[in-house]
Formats: C-alpha cells, structure tokens, sequence
C-alpha cells in the first residue's frame, strides 16, 4: 500500500485526483486530503437542490461531484478527508473495515465514536463523518469526511435549500445533526496533530505502506482532469437528473410565477404566470429560453437579449436571474 497526503486545497483537484489513482495505479492506496471551503454533491443528485446557491454564489464556493453516490457535504480547512483505494478487495462489502481506522484512532483518545446506520459515523447521535463508496472494474473507493474542528454554521448556510422549490427524482441528502470531533476530545488538539495519528494507524495496519509524493507526471495528469471534467459546469451541475424548478418573485408590479424544466441542464421550457400586468405576450418570452443551457450566466444573456422588462415591468435583473435558480 502507499500513503499520499495530497499537496493541494482545491477540491476540483483532489477529488479529480480519487479517480486518477482508482484509474492508473496498480498498488492499494491511502489518501488524505484538505479542502478550502467547497461543496462536494453526490454521484447521482440533482446539485441545485442540494446547495443554497445564491449563499455559494456569494461567497465563491466550488461545487464538485464526485464518482461516489450518496448525499451533499460541505468542507473546509476543519475537515479531514480520507479514501481508500483498493485492487481486488473481496471484503470490500459494507463500510465497516474502511472506518474502522479512524474510529480506533478516536476511541484510542477517549471519544466514544461509532458507526451508525450504514455509513454514518457518530459521537453521542451526532454525525461528524459521512462515507460513500463505488466499486469499479474490479476496485472499491471508498472515501469519508471528518469533522473536526469545521465551521458548522457554514455547512448550515451552504446547505440550506428550499425543499418545495424543486420537483425530481435524484437521490436526496438526509440532514442529520452535526458534531465536531474537536468538542469531544479529552483535551485541545489541532487537526494537524491529528493527521498523524490517523496515518501512524494506516501503517500499523498495512505494514507494508509507504508514503508516496505525487510527481510532476502525476500532478499535470491530474490538472488534465479537473480541467476537462471536475472544474466544469456539464460535470458539476449539468450532469444532474431531470428536474423541474418553481419558484415565486414579488416585484414592484405584482407577483411572478417561475416554473421551469430542465433536462442534462438544458431549460427545456419555462412557463410564466402572475398577477402582474403586461402588454406583451408573454410566450413570446417563454420560447426565448427553449435550449438555454442553466446557469446564470446563460440565463442572465436570455433575459437581456429578450428585453425582459417589456414583459414583466420593473423587476430587478439579479432578483430575477436568483429565482431561476
């Protein structure tokens, strides 16, 4: 086995760099990573209902999907990720043998941490780890966060989302109460003095393991895939499952109804309603978006390049374009 511990805090990066190692390594492989402020969706969820994406937008937070299904998480610079990246693991059923690690490294330090469920881990009822895993050609990833001194109002913020605004059929995160590792350790510790502990247990278990120091080859291999996939909006928002958006804008000239369907992230109609006036047909307006691909910025042009006041009266552009999304 080898042990890495990723140089970089760009989420794009490191969960581009999961799917590098399941695709070209040939040794079992321990992975850690740190990222800055970022939203990982899963596999198979629709990512605009699972984010609060006017507070992302604001703060410029990166959303990524990952190849694992299961729900929405936030991280930041007080969450440890770890993986598992397996040849031909015949025991790979479950989530037991992967979080066993980490849960003796913590009930070695006094916290009472368990696995709950079936990929939950928690201390006292309060979730501070969430596991996800894919088995592919042969090779089980599976990965898992650690809260352990994360901005839990943050997560909160990040993840707080209409439930009645949008209708489909993509795998929905259940929100469960929260916990830091941190408020439950005997004594103060930083999360730098905890890594170790964590990578000094890997050893112990896999004597074998080696700390391995991405190259440059690797390093650019990786850069190709976050560039071509998990720094893109097709990946990250427009590879998510059908879905149908509606929401409700007070302007200064009445109340507008927004209802629209999205396929693959294209808006395949939008249909308008309200009891606003206006001395335009308004399916004029609706036939502008057919084909528009859902993101603001597409959105943002469509509105403009359609004069959309002319239809809807005095209604501010970004308040608009927000109840789009």
């Amino acid at each position: 086995m080898i042990s890495i511990f990723s140089p970089s805090n760009y989420a794009p990066f490191n969960i581009a760099l999961e799917e590098y190692i399941l695709s070209n390594f040939d040794e079992d492989c321990f992975l850690l990573y740190i990222n800055d402020p970022c939203i990982i969706v899963g596999r198979f969820q629709n990512t605009l209902a699972e984010i609060n994406y006017q507070w992302v937008q604001d703060h410029e937070i990166p959303v990524v999907r990952r190849l694992t299904g299961g729900g929405t998480v936030f991280h930041d610079q007080g969450n440890l990720n770890f993986s598992f990246l397996m040849q031909n693991d015949e025991d790979a059923a479950g989530f037991a043998k992967y979080t066993a690690p980490v849960l003796d490294v913590l009930n070695e330090m006094g916290v009472p941490a368990v696995l709950e469920g079936r990929n939950d881990l928690t201390i006292n009822g309060m979730k501070f780890s969430g596991n996800a895993k894919l088995v592919q050609n042969g090779k089980t990833l599976q990965h898992g966060t650690i809260l352990f001194s994360s901005h839990v109002e943050s997560l909160t913020q990040a993840l707080k989302v209409n439930p009645i605004k949008f209708n489909d059929k993509a795998v929905k995160s259940v929100r469960a109460r929260v916990t830091n590792v941190i408020d439950h350790l005997p004594k103060p510790m930083k999360l730098a003095d905890f890594i170790p502990l964590v990578r000094h247990k890997i050893h112990s278990l896999y004597p074998d393991c080696k700390d391995y120091f991405l190259s440059i080859e690797d390093r650019e291999a990786v850069q190709t895939l976050v560039d071509s996939k998990y720094d893109t909006w097709e990946w990250n928002f427009g590879k998510s499952p059908q879905y149908n958006l509606a929401n409700t804008l007070r302007s200064p000239g009445g109340t507008i109804e927004l209802y629209l369907d999205v396929s693959n992230g294209i808006i395949s109609s939008l249909r308008i309603f309200g009891d606003f006036f206006s001395n335009r047909d308004l399916k004029e307006l609706e036939q502008c978006f057919s084909g528009v691909s859902h993101t603001q910025a597409c959105v943002r042009e469509a509105l403009l390049n359609a004069d959309y006041r002319s239809y809807l009266g005095d209604v501010n552009l970004e308040d608009l374009l927000n109840a789009m999304f």
